[in-house]
């Protein structure tokens, strides 16, 4: 009989240790599922200190040695983790690398630095410096897509080429999103469920897309979002309504790489006419529109995003 209360209560014991792990860190559940997430994508994760900050990211190698690296960098409140549906699109014809940017997810944050588009630019022109010696093809979106603009802009030989997704730093036209942000608030502030449901309903359109945020999951990710919330409103103030907020856009013009430009017509966030207004800046530019999706264009048709990306870095040559 003894044997028998053992293994009895061997689950017990996991499930009390489990409870006691989430009271004392309730985003442990979040980083786990992280975790799964990221080795179900086939991806390693790295470190680094590149531009005075310390890096977090997600790597999987290439089939060879010569192939094409990826660089993607996620959006504004996003991370390494919004990529993990599109990296599971790609073979091993290309290396892929996935940070979080300074200051989001894992990687350092430094009270007082600078998390604008032209700062980031420099940090991620050194990030590439440090993990590929040979130019990236480097992906954004959102606030990534306006960043990856000006680093292609200030550093081309760092670039081979260009995909701006949903991107940031351009005038578009007028929409809710678009005005609350020149009132001066934050339309993707999170402070309870209420705001959080809001959040995931400006983002996708496609509701199955959406991610699963279920209890104790969605309390940890509002406890987190809230304790975050004068970060994102100081990096709101600078790229939405800043000296720089059309940054990505005037820099536009001396981009000299092949381009993708991808956007979906339901983007409650980064309105679908701001393509045209950066295509007209960038004439070597491919556009794409995809239907039936929102602002996470990466999330809600990765498989689209994927071949746009594959036909970008097979087909674009330096002009």
């Amino acid at each position: 009989m003894r044997p028998s209360r053992l293994i009895v209560a061997a689950p017990v014991l996991v499930i009390a240790a489990l409870a006691i792990l989430v009271w004392r860190d309730p985003y442990a559940i979040v980083r786990a599922e992280y975790a799964r997430q990221r080795i179900a994508a086939g991806l390693t994760q790295r470190s680094v200190d590149a531009g005075g900050h310390r890096w977090i990211y997600a790597e999987r190698a290439a089939d060879r040695a010569d192939a094409p690296t990826l660089v993607l960098l996620h959006g504004y409140t996003g991370s390494k983790e919004n990529w993990y549906r599109l990296a599971e699109q790609f073979d091993r014809r290309y290396r892929l690398v996935i940070p979080d940017l300074p200051g989001w997810g894992q990687s350092e944050r430094r009270p007082g630095a600078d998390y604008g588009y032209a700062a980031q630019a420099e940090n991620v022109a050194a990030f590439i410096d440090h993990i590929s010696e040979q130019p990236v093809v480097l992906v954004g979106h959102s606030m990534g897509g306006g960043i990856v603009a000006v680093v292609a802009a200030r550093h081309p030989r760092r670039v081979s080429q260009v995909a701006l997704l949903d991107a940031s730093g351009v005038r578009f036209k007028d929409n809710q999103f678009g005005l609350d942000v020149l009132a001066g608030r934050n339309p993707f502030a999170v402070t309870d469920a209420a705001g959080l449901e809001r959040y995931l309903d400006i983002l996708f359109h496609d509701r199955d897309a959406r991610p699963a945020i279920p209890w104790p999951a969605s309390h940890a990710v509002i406890s987190q979002r809230r304790a975050d919330g004068d970060f994102e409103q100081s990096v709101l103030d600078r790229i939405g309504r800043g000296d720089e907020r059309f940054l990505p856009y005037d820099l536009a013009a001396d981009i000299d790489q092949p381009v993708l430009l991808l956007w979906c017509q339901q983007d409650q966030v980064i309105d679908a006419s701001a393509m045209a207004i950066f295509a007209a800046r960038m004439p070597q530019a491919r556009q794409v529109l995809l239907d039936g999706c929102g602002h996470m264009s990466l999330m809600e048709q990765p498989a689209a995003v994927a071949q746009a990306v594959s036909e970008l870095i097979a087909k674009g040559t330096p002009r």
